[in-house]
């Protein structure tokens, strides 16, 4: 594609692996600066050199996106080195911990009232502290797209991950809201809700880079809920994600805001 990012200042958080860091790639490759961020300052500046290394413009911006002062600190960061955010792209996200020994997330009922916190602060309460130190900068300069990445779990609701469904819900509805109240602004907000992806930081199981439906047993059964899957033959990948995300962020889609995209084989279709 060739949708014209040279001008615009991207952030990505939780870009430092899988889809963040395919996004990070995707929009350097466009043109645009890329403002690298993950908890892990190692992946970060790993993904920020590789993009250097390919031509790209690309910093590292390591912080904690739940701790608000760090995320007016590294909007701050990339302001003084790059320029202030005009695409934010909300990529990270936390699901529940799976049981020790079954492999399978619990029922709600049976979620510890302590694991709450930690699935909702990073994917609520990251996002709205981005949304929060991005929207200044980008209704002062009357342009911007917030571009959140949430899961087909907010829209169809999924059993044994209640809460994550309702963060991610939280988020598209949160979203929604925050078109309504700038698009006087020039700003866009939209989501793109991702179904099962395989990448490289899952380190076993049917979403590992190396599973097959001949070899994982798991992965065959899952994807016959992915209509576009059975003709893949294979689920989701970050590659498949990364183009939806740099067109939101480009003025091809100017008249496109408050939408949710479902880049997910056609899991949940609406």
């Amino acid at each position: 594609m060739n949708l014209h990012l040279n001008d615009r200042i991207a952030l990505v958080t939780g870009g430092g692996q899988g889809v963040g860091r395919r996004i990070c790639h995707e929009l350097a490759a466009e043109g645009a600066v890329v403002a690298v961020n993950d908890l892990f300052a190692e992946r970060a500046e790993a993904v920020a050199d590789e993009i250097v290394a390919s031509g790209g413009r690309a910093i590292a911006v390591p912080a904690d996106i739940t701790d608000a002062a760090a995320v007016e600190a590294m909007f701050d960061t990339v302001a003084s080195q790059v320029g202030p955010v005009t695409v934010l792209v909300n990529n990270a996200g936390i699901i529940p911990e799976r049981r020790e020994k079954g492999g399978m997330t619990p029922r709600f009922v049976d979620t510890p009232v302590e694991d709450w916190p930690k699935i909702i602060g990073l994917n609520v309460y990251g996002t709205m502290n981005c949304c929060r130190a991005a929207l200044p900068g980008m209704i002062a300069a009357k342009s911007g797209r917030i571009i959140n990445i949430i899961s087909e779990a907010a829209r169809a609701g999924e059993a044994m991950m209640a809460v994550y469904s309702g963060a991610k819900g939280a988020i598209a509805s949160f979203g929604r809201a925050l078109a309504r109240e700038h698009g006087r602004d020039r700003i866009t907000v939209n989501m793109v809700a991702l179904g099962a992806v395989s990448h490289e930081g899952i380190k076993d199981g049917p979403l590992h880079v190396d599973a097959t439906p001949e070899n994982n047993e798991l992965l065959r059964k899952m994807l016959s809920a992915y209509p576009a899957a059975k003709g893949l033959n294979r689920l989701g990948r970050p590659e498949d994600v990364a183009p939806a995300v740099a067109f939101l962020a480009s003025d091809h889609s100017a008249f496109i805001t408050g939408q949710t995209l479902g880049v997910s084989g056609g899991f949940v279709m609406s």
